[in-house]
């Protein structure tokens, strides 16, 4: 028998955290995400609490639990877009078709009761969390920033009546094409940066480089991610967020930030350490051991993570992106340690930032997802 319970108690609560970890334990794959970043999501005065209402289920088969969901009303994306959509995400679920039908059963019964119209997903709460099922990619291991899924999800949501809504591609990134390519590049680049009167933006370290360009940053955020899809307005509760989970990680080594002849952000990229193999195979929390693998990726990295490029739409067509691919260029260059940069989550029609990757050798590894369906 299988039965669906909104998560309320503190036990619950525990076991829609701890379920996917089960269920993915020992898979080389999976990555988890930090449990003192998740067990959030409970809490009241979580950051997202004041644009979004959200709910929780557990499933259980058995009396044994076996799937999770959690639904999300996005109250300023719904706005943004004139949509009354309920968001689904943080879905695992055992291979059991029923399981699943009951889980999204109850994460629609809801939305409806609140006056939705529309679901879809998987998406969280803002783009800053991992979203899209993956559907191609099942081989590779994940990223920090991005949820690992095995196969037959996409069997039950399709199952259950959803369909593609948009894809993501992610890539691997191993250098510039070529020599020839390096040179043209950045002959483009220093043409560039001389006819619209740019320049590199100094810091210190990644704490100085926060302290004096994380407002510009938020604001070209804001602007160029503004027509993306799934995308929300930055609110203070959110910087803060952003600003914490960047501080430990961020490094000048890894980031660029160009700017025009008054100073302003014209166009930023950041890059960190990959912290998906200090991760992979543990629980999420921080233990010495956890710890330990965490600084070494840090210190020494083998892989690089984008995690964020913006681009003033003013500038947008005025190839300043490309200093920015000859930066990532020279970092994979000039550091034999890194083995490759990975891109996360690219829109499979944002020709700009795709035409980019052609200059670099390169090899799109994985594809991800976001469903929609219409509930009444």
């Amino acid at each position: 028998m299988i039965t669906v319970k909104e998560v309320s108690t503190r036990e619950e609560q525990l076991e829609f955290l701890n379920f996917p970890l089960d269920l993915y334990a020992g898979n080389p794959y999976f990555v988890p995400p930090l449990w003192s970043d998740e067990k959030k999501i409970f809490e009241r005065d979580y950051v997202y609490n004041d644009c979004c209402e959200s709910i929780c289920f557990n499933a259980y088969r058995d009396g044994a639990i076996a799937g999770r969901i959690q639904g999300i009303i996005q109250r300023a994306a719904n706005l943004k877009n004139g949509e009354r959509r309920v968001r689904f995400t943080r879905f695992d679920a055992i291979d059991d078709l029923e399981v699943s039908r009951a889980l999204f059963g109850a994460v629609e019964k809801w939305a409806v009761d609140k006056g939705m119209d529309t679901a879809c997903g998987p998406l969280g709460f803002s783009d800053l969390e991992r979203e899209g099922l993956l559907v191609e990619g099942f081989d590779q291991l994940s990223t920090f920033e991005e949820q690992y899924n095995a196969p037959y999800y996409q069997k039950h949501i399709e199952a259950l009546g959803y369909a593609k809504e948009v894809d993501w591609l992610e890539f691997k990134l191993y250098g510039p094409e070529s020599e020839e390519t390096l040179k043209e590049q950045e002959q483009l680049a220093e043409f560039i940066m001389k006819r619209y009167k740019l320049h590199f933006g100094p810091a210190k370290d990644g704490h100085d480089f926060l302290k004096r360009y994380a407002d510009g940053v938020f604001k070209l955020i804001d602007d160029s991610y503004d027509k993306l899809y799934g995308t929300v307005p930055f609110t203070n509760g959110m910087k803060k967020l952003m600003i914490d989970n960047f501080s430990l990680v961020i490094s000048t080594r890894y980031t660029a930030v160009i700017l025009d002849e008054n100073d302003n952000v014209v166009c930023f990229g950041l890059a960190i350490p990959s912290l998906a193999e200090a991760l992979s195979g543990t629980r999420g929390k921080f233990t010495p051991k956890v710890l330990l693998r965490l600084l070494k990726a840090i210190r020494r990295p083998r892989v690089l993570d984008l995690c964020l490029i913006g681009v003033d739409p003013q500038y947008l067509n005025r190839g300043i992106s490309t200093v920015f691919s000859v930066e990532l260029m020279h970092m994979l260059k000039d550091n034999p340690r890194i083995t490759h940069a990975e891109t996360n989550l690219n829109l499979e029609d944002n020709w700009a930032i795709l035409n980019q990757w052609k200059r670099f050798a390169h090899e799109n590894h994985k594809r991800r997802r976001s469903y929609v369906k219409k509930l009444v």
